[in-house]
């Protein structure tokens, strides 16, 4: 696993990002570990945030595409967060957009804000965490009412790894169903990985009966 995943990984525990113990999913789900990307609540934290993105942005796309478009409202901090980083560690110029809930009519007019969106543009979506893929349903027809826009990719920053609406993990089915490439800056197979029976700041974070919650969650909700 790449340095900059176990560093992420270790950086949502310090942020209360990512917990264990009992909750239940918007989906109605009981889990036995949870992402809440509301945490990240200082400048440090985001500007780290953005460098991680950055790293699976660049993993996975590499910079050959123009514009990195974060969905109203979590994702507006993340595209500037993003940009930057990728300014500051490739020193690439991504423009960055957001789009508004409700559209503008005056000043800076209409549903977008950032840099405008032009024909022949090729878009990258980023979003915090993707579940079930509704929040690209709404996205994706904002982006293409632009013009001649091609959206070409996902990067959300923790893969569930469990399915979405059918057999498939909600990253799969958007995939296939949108045509999006796309990637996480971690997976939850990796945060086990990376956390099971081996101490941070002194303590076990996922011991033998954690992980075997994690397994049975798995075994009736991961993709089979």
């Amino acid at each position: 696993m790449e340095a900059y995943k176990e560093e992420f990984i270790e950086f949502m525990i310090d942020c209360q990002v990512l917990k264990f113990g009992d909750f239940v999913t918007k989906s109605g789900r009981n889990t036995p570990f949870f992402v809440n990307t509301g945490f990240y609540r200082t400048g440090a934290q985001l500007r780290k945030l953005g460098e991680y993105y950055a790293k699976a942005i660049e993993q996975k796309f590499g910079f050959d595409f123009d514009i990195l478009f974060g969905p109203a409202y979590k994702g507006i901090p993340l595209t500037v967060a993003a940009t930057m980083a990728i300014s500051e560690l490739y020193g690439k110029d991504i423009r960055y957009c957001s789009n508004r809930k409700e559209v503008k009519d005056h000043g800076d007019k209409g549903i977008l804000l950032g840099s405008p969106i032009q024909d022949k543009d090729k878009v990258v979506i980023i979003e915090d965490v993707t579940t079930a893929g509704t929040s690209i349903q709404e996205t994706l027809p904002i982006i293409k009412a632009q013009g001649d826009v091609s959206p070409i990719g996902l990067v959300v920053s923790v893969d569930r790894m469990e399915r979405g609406q059918g057999s498939k993990s909600a990253l799969e089915e958007i995939q296939q169903a949108y045509g999006l490439e796309t990637t996480a800056i971690v997976t939850m197979a990796e945060v086990v990985e990376h956390l099971y029976n081996r101490p941070y700041k002194g303590k076990i974070v996922i011991d033998d009966t954690l992980k075997k919650a994690i397994d049975a969650y798995y075994e009736k909700y991961g993709v089979k």
